[in-house]
């Protein structure tokens, strides 16, 4: 595994930040999103799986030109490069260290990062044939300025996709967390990622049909988590990354324990101790101009 989805966490809050205006993040936020080995384990792996899904989704020509927005440490720009060797690929993304460290995982300039605001986008109209984003659109509060500037820098016959975690549904490693956690302690159900913008069924394909995009399609993007233990499931939560692992780690020794029995109970279902496996759900979009 390489480098590049360690960090992914920490870009989407100072994607976040920056889409929102905001000068500052508080250190609450910055712990939740700080310590890259953590979140490697944590869900990283995952996101590396998701990536080559949602490529195959929207399909890159042998010589397309690909704008990733919300790009990172370069995850999907990567995987874009490795499927379509003669892509043109460039990403963007408001902060500068990221842009900076992706740059430096691609040898010469078939791909390149710079630092651009989802928003407000510097390209000329009609430039890419593939504007696309992975696991950032419900993290910029303007879903709609934003999708309108990826359809302009779009040509005529462009496809313009997104993806985003079913958060509420068949992401099942966080939705059995946060079942067993919100059953537990009801006062928490406001935290619960099931709240998250554009994760439920129709969300997406709603948008980007109000844009004026046509033959959109929206699917469920699937794949297999598979965990060596129970330890393999639960302990990556203690690394305290994301909404999930910030609450299981700050929680109480005794009240934390109590948790853990609870999903125990629940991802082996009476079973001895041994491989667990849940499955994975992302929805996709894609619509042409």
């Amino acid at each position: 595994m390489n480098r590049l989805g360690m960090r992914l966490a920490a870009h989407l809050l100072v994607a976040a930040a920056a889409f929102m205006g905001c000068a500052l993040v508080t250190s609450a936020q910055a712990d939740m999103f700080a310590e890259s080995t953590a979140y490697e384990r944590f869900m990283g792996r995952w996101s590396h799986q998701l990536a080559p899904l949602f490529v195959t989704f929207v399909g890159i020509g042998a010589k397309d030109s690909v704008l990733d927005v919300g790009s990172g440490t370069g995850v999907l720009a990567l995987t874009i490069a490795e499927s379509a060797p003669s892509a043109r690929i460039v990403g963007i993304d408001p902060a500068a260290p990221y842009v900076k460290f992706a740059q430096s995982r691609v040898p010469g300039d078939r791909v390149r990062f710079e630092v651009g605001d989802a928003q407000k986008m510097s390209f000329a109209d009609a430039t890419f044939d593939r504007v696309l984003s992975l696991l950032v659109m419900n993290f910029i509060p303007d879903h709609g300025k934003a999708l309108d500037e990826m359809i302009r820098v779009s040509r005529p016959g462009g496809v313009v996709g997104a993806v985003v975690w079913d958060y509420g549904g068949e992401m099942q490693m966080l939705r059995v967390f946060w079942d067993e956690a919100v059953a537990r302690d009801p006062s928490i159900a406001k935290r619960d990622e099931r709240h998250m913008p554009l994760c439920r069924p129709g969300e997406l394909a709603a948008l980007w049909r109000a844009h004026g995009l046509q033959q959109v399609v929206e699917e469920p993007l699937t794949f297999t988590m598979s965990f060596a233990s129970f330890d393999d499931f639960w302990e990556p939560f203690l690394g305290g990354q994301g909404p999930a692992g910030a609450y299981a780690a700050k929680l109480p020794e005794a009240d934390r324990a109590a948790l853990a029995a609870r999903l125990r109970k629940r991802v082996l279902a009476g079973r001895a101790d041994g491989p667990i496996t849940l499955q994975a759900r992302a929805w996709a979009v894609k619509g042409v101009k």
